[in-house]
C-alpha cells in the first residue's frame, strides 16, 4: 500500500523533484564563483593596491598615509582592506593634526577590488586609535568627521587635548558612529567615569551626560559657519542644581553670558571670557544672590589639593561681590573678592562691609606646595566697636568709640596652624607672648575642627570674647 502511495507521489511530482536535483548543482555552482571571485584579490599587485588606497584616502579624505606596518586584503566575514599601524596625516586649510591607527579597515564597493581606477569605499573602520592635538585645532577633527558621507565607525579613541606643551583633558575608550542603531552617540570616559554624548540629525542640538555622577547638560547651537564661529545656549543639572547660560566660541575665545546659576544653597549670575590661544586664561565676574554659608564648612580643601596638575595650568582672574540680605544671617552687608591665579600661585584681596564696620584682607597662597600657606594682612575698621561687638552677640559699654586693628600672619591649611607676626591697633602692639596666646586660642577654638572652620560665626565670637 504505501509502495503505491510513493510510486503515485514519484509520477506526480517528479518534475518537481529533478528541479530540485538541479538548484543543488546551481547553488554550488554560484557558491564556487563566489568563493573564487572573492578569494582572486589575494593574488593582484600588492604595490598598486596599496598605491590606490593611499591616493583614495588623500585625494577624497585629506588623509595622507604616512607610515604603515602592512595592508592586507580580507575575504570574509566581508570584503575588507585591512591597515595595520598606520600614522595618517589629516590636512585641512593648510592646517594638520596626526592620527594613530592600529587598526584602519576600508570596505571598498565591490568592483574595486579588481578595479582599483576610480576606487571608492562604502564604510571606514577606525579601531584602536591615538589622538593627541592642541585644542585649536580640534575644530579639525570635528570637521573631518561631521563632513565625511561614509559610514564612519570610531573603536577606542583616546583623544588628548593640550595648549602648547600642557594637557589640557584626556578621552578615553572613545566609540563613535554615524549610521546604524548607534548613529550619532558617542560613548567615552571621562576622569574615569562613563560618558555619553548624543546628537540630533541636525547637529544643532547635543546632550552630555556623565554617567552615574547626577551631570547632564543640553546645547543648543544656534550657528555654525565655516569659520568655525558658533553660539547658543546651555542648559544643565548639576547634581541638585541649574545653570543656563548663552556662548559665542571662535578660534581664540569662549564667551559666556547670561549665566544664572541656582540650587538650594547658592545661585549666581556671571560672565566669563575663556581665552584659549596664544596662552589658555580665564577672566570671569561673579555676582552672588544668595549663599548659605553653613555650607562653605563642608568644602574639602584636601581634595581640591590633590589636581595639583590641573591647578598649575589654571590661570584665572575672577571678581565676586554680593548684597545679599540673606547671606550669614544676614551678618555681612556686602562682599568683595578678587583673586588672581597663575601657575598655582593665588593671590587675593577682600572687602567685607558688616553695618558699616570694614574688614580688609590681602595675601597669598602658593597651592603647588606640599603644605600650602596662606599669608594675610588683614585690617578692621569701625566707627563705633560696640555696634560692632553687637553684631556678634558681644556687649560693650562704651558708645561711639573708634576701632582700628591690623594682623598679619599665615596660615598652613592643612595642618590648621596659625602664626600671627603683627597685630596693632591704636596705643598697642601686641608682644611676643600676647601673638603666642592668640595663636593658641585661635588654634583651639576656630581651627579645633578644620581651616574653613573659620566661617562659623559661632567660634568667632568665641575666640573674641576668649582674648578680649
Amino acid at each position: 500500500m504505501i509502495n503505491k502511495i510513493l510510486k503515485r507521489i514519484n509520477n506526480k511530482f517528479s518534475t518537481l523533484f529533478k528541479f530540485l536535483f538541479f538548484l543543488r548543482y546551481l547553488f554550488g555552482i554560484f557558491f564556487i564563483f563566489g568563493a573564487t571571485l572573492l578569494l582572486i584579490p589575494h593574488y593582484f599587485d600588492q604595490k598598486k593596491r596599496n598605491s590606490a588606497i593611499g591616493k583614495y584616502l588623500l585625494d577624497d579624505h585629506n588623509l595622507e598615509l604616512k607610515t604603515y606596518e602592512k595592508i592586507t586584503y580580507n575575504s570574509f566575514p566581508v570584503p575588507s582592506f585591512e591597515i595595520k599601524n598606520a600614522d595618517l596625516e589629516l590636512d585641512i586649510n593648510n592646517r594638520s593634526l596626526f592620527i594613530q591607527v592600529e587598526t584602519l579597515k576600508i570596505f571598498p564597493k565591490l568592483i574595486n577590488f579588481y578595479d582599483y581606477n576610480n576606487f571608492k569605499i562604502n564604510k571606514i573602520i577606525f579601531d584602536k586609535n591615538k589622538i593627541s592635538l592642541d585644542e585649536s585645532k580640534l575644530n579639525l577633527l570635528l570637521k573631518f568627521f561631521y563632513n565625511l558621507e561614509k559610514k564612519l565607525n570610531i573603536l577606542d579613541l583616546d583623544l588628548k587635548l593640550k595648549n602648547k606643551n600642557t594637557s589640557l583633558i584626556d578621552l578615553k575608550k572613545i566609540n563613535f558612529s554615524n549610521y546604524g542603531y548607534k548613529k550619532n552617540i558617542v560613548r567615552g570616559e571621562l576622569f574615569d567615569k562613563k560618558f555619553k554624548i548624543t546628537f540630533n540629525d541636525k547637529y544643532n542640538k547635543l546632550n552630555f551626560s556623565l554617567l552615574k555622577t547626577g551631570i547632564d547638560i543640553d546645547i543648543f547651537f544656534d550657528e555654525i559657519n565655516k569659520d568655525s564661529l558658533f553660539s547658543g545656549v546651555v542648559k544643565s543639572k548639576l547634581l541638585n542644581s541649574n545653570l543656563k547660560f548663552n556662548f559665542k566660541y571662535d578660534d581664540k575665545n569662549l564667551n559666556i553670558y547670561n549665566s544664572y546659576f541656582r540650587s538650594k544653597y547658592l545661585s549666581f549670575s556671571n560672565e566669563s571670557v575663556i581665552t584659549h590661544r596664544p596662552f589658555f586664561n580665564i577672566r570671569s565676574v561673579f555676582e552672588i544672590d544668595n549663599i548659605e554659608a553653613n555650607q562653605l564648612k563642608n568644602i574639602n580643601i584636601n581634595t581640591f589639593l590633590k589636581y595639583k596638575k590641573l591647578i598649575r595650568n589654571f590661570n584665572t582672574k575672577s571678581k565676586i561681590s554680593f548684597k545679599s540680605e540673606k547671606l550669614i544671617s544676614k551678618l555681612i552687608d556686602e562682599f568683595y573678592l578678587t583673586i588672581d591665579l597663575a601657575y598655582g600661585r593665588l593671590t587675593y584681596s577682600n572687602e567685607i562691609l558688616i553695618s558699616g564696620n570694614f574688614f580688609k584682607c590681602k595675601g597669598s597662597i602658593n597651592l603647588l606646595e606640599e603644605y600650602p600657606i596662606l599669608y594675610f594682612n588683614c585690617k578692621i575698621s569701625s566707627n563705633d566697636k560696640k555696634q560692632l561687638l553687637k553684631e556678634f552677640s558681644i556687649r560693650y559699654k562704651n558708645s561711639g568709640e573708634p576701632l582700628e586693628v591690623n594682623a598679619k600672619g599665615n596660615i598652613n591649611i592643612l595642618n590648621n596652624k596659625i602664626n600671627f607676626n603683627n597685630i596693632s591697633m591704636k596705643n598697642y602692639e601686641a608682644s611676643k607672648e600676647d601673638l603666642n596666646y592668640f595663636k593658641q586660642s585661635f588654634q583651639n577654638i576656630v581651627f579645633n575642627k578644620g581651616f574653613v572652620n573659620i566661617f562659623d560665626l559661632k567660634k568667632i565670637k568665641e575666640f573674641i570674647l576668649d582674648i578680649s
